[in-house]
């Protein structure tokens, strides 16, 4: 199922996210979103269902960098996995404010889940960057409230 258009979504970053998960066994879906937690692109995902794994991914990754400050010495997160009962949940960094998270079944290869993100993210890391949001502007991008 290829997901609805989501606000600010940039649509040539589709193929991107249909490509990843065609090419990875037992993936599902994706979805790339800005590091405070909205998404941007979509596959396999509803509207609400990819609103809500772009939440997950965001506090997975923020919970992560606290850790890392805590315990590791730094804030850099290569890669969070959670193994849930029924599928696998990849999110990682994805360039400049952004993240990309993946939901495989659970037969697929995390090794290869994994390397396939990172390719994926290296290659066309400057495209995923997510802008910054100016203060005081809406999704269109017209002046808030005066």
């Amino acid at each position: 199922m290829v997901s609805e258009s989501l606000p600010g979504e940039v649509p040539e970053l589709d193929w991107l996210l249909e490509d990843l998960i065609k090419r990875v066994p037992h993936a599902g879906s994706a979805v790339l979103l800005s590091a405070d937690g909205l998404p941007t692109a979509a596959y396999g995902l509803d509207r609400d269902h990819a609103d809500q794994l772009a939440a997950i991914a965001s506090n997975l990754l923020s919970t992560a960098r606290a850790a890392g400050l805590r315990f590791g010495g730094g804030d850099g997160v290569r890669q969070v996995v959670a193994e849930l009962d029924a599928v696998l949940l990849f999110v990682s960094s994805a360039g400049d404010r952004s993240v990309l998270a993946v939901l495989a079944g659970r037969e697929a290869d995390a090794r290869v889940v994994g390397y396939e993100m990172t390719q994926m993210v290296s290659s066309v890391q400057p495209f995923l960057a997510t802008p910054a949001r100016v203060p005081g502007t809406g999704p269109q991008g017209a002046a808030g409230p005066r």
